[in-house]
């Protein structure tokens, strides 16, 4: 994996954590079930990777994904990390490109333009978030501690409202944990879920 650090500590953090959930998931867990509730860890992989390139390719580098990210068949044709490491490697280069006095990022959002750190914090809550979807469905710790879940909340609140329905969920009520808990339940995920229930 080509490991060069951005000026977005944020994006870097999130990348880390997507890697290095993906890299301990084990072959016989590709299959199983996630809090995506109609997808597999399989499908959010797809998923993921398939979004990190599409915000790639809105700031010029590389393609967009030739799959569709919202419909991803489950089936891998390569290893997980041969997947998704070019899609990282393309989000961080072209995020690297982008000052942080840019009020006009192009993002593969219904916004269409964000201003920067809110554009780099979309691509850094997308991968993220499906970390932590990942971690659940296989029985690893969260990715996320509490100081870049409450960088991702401050993102989150920026843009998920027109998002919702498609790419997130509704809100659930209530906080009961850590910054943790209040994103993912702002993002509609159940913060205690587990492949068991």
């Amino acid at each position: 994996m080509d490991t060069t650090q951005t000026a977005w500590t944020i994006l870097d953090a999130a990348h880390t954590a997507l890697r290095d959930t993906v890299t301990a998931v084990r072959t016989d867990e590709w299959d199983g079930p996630t809090p995506c509730s109609d997808w597999t860890v399989a499908q959010v992989l797809q998923h993921a990777a398939g979004d990190q390139q599409a915000y790639a390719a809105m700031l010029g580098e590389g393609d967009f994904p030739a799959y569709d990210p919202f419909s991803p068949t489950g089936t891998l044709e390569t290893s997980a990390l041969e997947l998704l490491d070019p899609p990282l490697r393309a989000s961080r280069l072209a995020f690297s490109r982008v000052g942080a006095d840019d009020p006009a990022v192009a993002v593969p959002l219904p916004q269409a333009r964000l201003v920067a750190p809110v554009a780099v914090g979309a691509a850094a809550l997308d991968a993220a978030v499906h970390a932590w979807d990942i971690a659940v469905a296989t029985g690893q710790p969260s990715p996320m501690d509490a100081g870049l879940a409450a960088q991702l909340y401050a993102v989150a609140v920026e843009i998920v409202e027109p998002l919702r329905g498609f790419a997130y969920a509704a809100a659930l009520p209530g906080v009961q944990g850590d910054a943790v808990d209040r994103l993912l339940r702002y993002l509609g995920r159940d913060p205690s879920w587990s492949p068991t229930r």
